[in-house]
């Protein structure tokens, strides 16, 4: 008996550890076609966001997955150019845009945890155009305590005065800011940043000047506004004369503080060489702490494909997130993405500017397709999508680096960008990292975390897998501190499963 009690005490750790996987039941009208958006927890029930050419409705799905009921959306329009979703613990608003006539609509409506509207869609702006109009115009941003919702339209029209309109709201979308602010361009290639807005109404974006083919940055300014503020505070981030790639931006409303990451080049088109970094306090709208952060070839080593030298080790990677943590310090994670064709690679230079597995709204955070075909870097060429490894760096709360790690995986799919990538599982005290692996021809669901002292722990490939079952992680939403919902497809069908860990 004691034998038998001590063996279950050295089983216990490993049962703690295993993850639980259920699986929604193929419905008809999925497929690989239809569009989603996975909303979340409400009220007790997972609600997720489905549509099938002119058809609108919300699947409405229990804690072990199985459907309650799918309420058809038959107040939306016909036709919207995008729809998003702000989830909370007990009801949800649905935001989308249309145009009706010469007329384009930014409306919202509030959504119970049965996926019934619990309030009469209402219009938070309308613009006036002249022609029919398919791409957005509306852009919505939200706290990281979602209190706060912002949305924003940018008038271009005049090439060196860009003319904004804001509107900020609290959670009971009562109007709490509304301004039109000219914002001077200095240039016909000035672009923006991802836009932020932290927990006090503050707006957040930097503007920057993109080489003549967009494939550089320089003369970086970070652009704040206060929630009542009816103007724009421009500060210069003073980065010179150096060669920086993608800004990326994360409010840390923890600390007060902004944190601004971007690879730098010694020079143009030249090889990745490290790291720029900057800390912008809140409170004082200044500069806190400037570091690069030379990759060295210790690192380099780790982090190259079989096929790249250490020189070019870094040069397919791209930011995917950044991770504030309590005591100031935070993490940068990389990936490295690319195309070939024709037995070609395309590195980060012929995709313009950016990832090649971002569209030119991204930071808009539009309604995706994941299943359209995806050629606007090299047309129709393109034959083979490659997602191989993940760097991960740790900064102090000075900006220093604590720490560095590399995942190795090596990723490729011939018909699209679906089933490649990762998606991020934040559960407190580890990081998880979960995307596709093969073993022999079957794909299975890999799991790695990373714990606060670098240390990575693999985990056992999950074996409760149902064969048939392909995983798209990248479009995975985490609901819960322990669980998330992963889309996947089973034969032509599109399935959701959740995993508990």
């Amino acid at each position: 008996m004691k034998l038998r009690f001590l063996g279950l005490l050295l089983l216990l750790p490993m049962l703690m550890q295993a993850q639980r996987i259920q699986y929604t039941d193929p419905e008809q009208d999925d497929s690989r076609r239809t569009n989603f958006d996975i909303v979340g927890r409400v009220s007790g029930n997972i609600l997720i966001f489905k549509n099938n050419r002119n058809s609108n409705s919300i699947s409405v799905y229990s804690d072990q997955m199985k459907l309650l009921q799918r309420v058809a959306l038959d107040y939306l329009p016909e036709k919207y150019t995008n729809i998003e979703f702000i989830q909370y613990p007990d009801f949800c608003y649905m935001l989308y845009e249309y145009q009706k006539k010469n007329i384009v609509h930014f409306t919202i409506v509030k959504l119970d945890g049965q996926g019934k509207r619990i309030s009469d869609p209402v219009d938070l702006d309308t613009t006036q155009v002249k022609s029919s109009n398919s791409s957005k115009i509306y852009t919505s941003v939200q706290s990281e305590d979602k209190q706060q919702l912002m949305i924003l339209k940018i008038n271009s029209k005049n090439q060196k005065t860009y003319v904004f309109s804001t509107f900020l709201f609290n959670k009971n979308l009562e109007l709490q800011d509304r301004h039109r602010i000219n914002l001077q361009v200095d240039e016909r290639n000035t672009m923006f940043t991802n836009f932020e807005l932290d927990n006090q109404g503050q707006l957040i974006f930097a503007k920057y000047i993109s080489g003549s083919n967009g494939e550089y940055v320089t003369r970086v300014s970070l652009v704040t506004k206060s929630a009542l503020s009816d103007t724009f505070s421009i500060r210069d981030l003073g980065v010179g004369d150096r060669v920086l790639d993608e800004f990326k931006i994360k409010v840390d409303n923890n600390n007060k503080r902004y944190l601004i990451s971007a690879f730098y080049y010694k020079q143009r088109r030249g090889n990745i060489e490290g790291l720029y970094s900057v800390i912008w306090d809140q409170a004082s709208n200044s500069r806190l702490r400037e570091n690069l952060t030379i990759f060295n070839d210790e690192l380099r080593a780790l982090a190259k494909s079989s096929e790249s030298s250490l020189k070019m080790a870094f040069n397919d990677f791209f930011i995917k997130n950044i991770v504030a943590r309590r005591d100031g310090g935070y993490l940068v994670i990389s990936e490295a993405e690319y195309t070939t064709s024709r037995g070609n690679a395309f590195n980060r230079w012929d995709y313009i500017y950016g990832s090649p597995y971002m569209g030119p709204m991204d930071y808009y955070s539009p309604f995706y397709n994941p299943y359209s075909p995806w050629n606007r870097y090299g047309g129709s060429n393109i034959n083979r999508y490659n997602a191989e490894n993940i760097m991960i760096l740790s900064f102090d709360k000075n900006s220093n680096m604590e720490w560095s790690n590399v995942i190795p995986k090596s990723q490729y799919d011939d018909d699209g960008n679906n089933l490649i990538s990762y998606q991020l599982m934040n559960t407190g005290g580890a990081l998880h990292f979960l995307y596709n692996t093969y073993e022999g021809r079957t794909l299975l669901l890999s799991d790695q975390s990373i714990g606060a002292d670098g240390k990575l722990t693999r985990y056992p490939t999950l074996r409760n897998l149902d064969k048939g079952y392909s995983f798209m992680t990248r479009y995975g939403k985490q609901i819960s501190s322990n669980q998330i919902v992963i889309p996947c497809l089973f034969r032509n069908y599109l399935c959701f499963a959740k995993v508990d860990f």
